[in-house]
C-alpha cells in the first residue's frame, strides 16, 4: 500500500511539518540557554567556595586523570541525553555534562579570576558568544550542508587528544602554545557549524535535550580555547 504524500517520517526533524521543526529548534535554543546559564551560576557559586578553589588545585596537579574521568563522564552524560527510555534520563545527561563542565574549568576560571584578573572571563565569554551566533546564523540562514566536517571533526580531536596527551606527558619539553588554542576555536566552530546544520537529520522531534547537549559542548569548547588565548596575552 502506497503512503499518502502527505506522510511525514516521524523519528527525523527534518522529515516532519514546519511546526515541529520550529518547535524543535526553538527548544533546543532555549535549552542551550539554560544549560549556560546554569553553568555561570554554578561557576560562579564555586569560585566563592574555599574547598572548590583547593580541588581547583589539586586538579592541576593530576590533570591526565582529570581528563579521563571527564571523557567519562562525558560518555555517560551523552549516553543519558539521548536515551529513549524518558525524557527524564535525557535532562539527567544534560544536567550531569553541565556539572562536569563546570568543574573542569574550575582550574581555568580560577587562575584567570585570581591571577590573571582583569576582564578576562567576560571578554572570552562576549567573543564566544559573538562567534556562535555568528556561525549559527551561517548554518541556519544558508542552510548549507555541513555534514562533511563530521570526518575532519573526528581526525581533529584525536590529533588534539594525542597532543594534549604528550603534553601532560612531557611538560618541560611539549607544551600547547597559542596556535594550538587558535586551532582548537576553529575546530569548535566546526563543530557548531555540523551541529547546527546536522542535527534537524540527525534527532527525533523528542530529543532536543540531546542537540542542546551537543551545542552546549561545542559552545564550551570554543570558550575554553578562547580564553586561553586571552590569558595567554595578559
Amino acid at each position: 500500500m502506497s503512503l499518502p504524500s502527505s506522510y511525514t517520517n516521524p523519528y527525523v526533524v527534518a522529515e516532519s511539518d514546519e511546526v515541529v521543526r520550529s518547535q524543535f529548534i526553538r527548544r533546543t535554543y532555549l535549552h542551550l540557554g539554560g544549560a549556560i546559564l546554569a553553568f555561570a551560576a554554578l561557576e560562579a557559586w564555586l569560585l566563592t567556595q574555599q574547598w572548590a578553589l583547593n580541588l581547583a588545585a589539586g586538579m592541576l596537579n593530576m590533570w591526565i586523570v582529570v581528563l579521563l574521568a571527564f571523557i567519562g563522564i562525558s560518555w555517560v552524560a551523552n549516553w543519558f541525553a539521548h536515551s529513549n527510555t524518558s525524557i527524564g534520563m535525557q535532562y539527567f545527561g544534560l544536567g550531569l555534562f553541565v556539572v562536569a563542565e563546570a568543574i573542569i574549568f574550575l582550574p581555568i576560571l580560577a587562575l584567570a579570576a585570581f591571577q590573571v584578573g582583569g576582564d578576562v572571563i567576560a571578554k572570552a565569554g562576549m567573543m564566544t558568544l559573538g562567534l556562535f551566533l555568528g556561525l549559527t546564523a551561517v548554518a541556519l540562514t544558508t542552510k548549507a550542508n555541513f555534514s562533511f566536517l563530521g570526518g575532519f571533526l573526528k581526525v581533529a580531536f584525536f590529533v588534539a587528544l594525542g597532543l594534549i596527551a604528550v603534553a601532560l606527558m612531557f611538560p618541560g619539553s611539549f607544551t600547547l602554545g597559542t596556535w594550538f588554542s587558535v586551532a582548537m576555536v576553529i575546530v569548535a566552530g566546526a563543530a557548531i557549524l555540523y551541529t547546527t546544520s546536522g542535527m534537524l537529520h540527525e534527532y527525533r522531534p523528542d530529543q532536543h535535550v540531546a542537540a542542546s547537549l551537543s551545542l552546549f559542548a561545542s559552545v564550551a569548547m570554543m570558550f575554553w580555547y578562547i580564553l586561553r588565548i586571552f590569558m595567554n596575552r595578559n
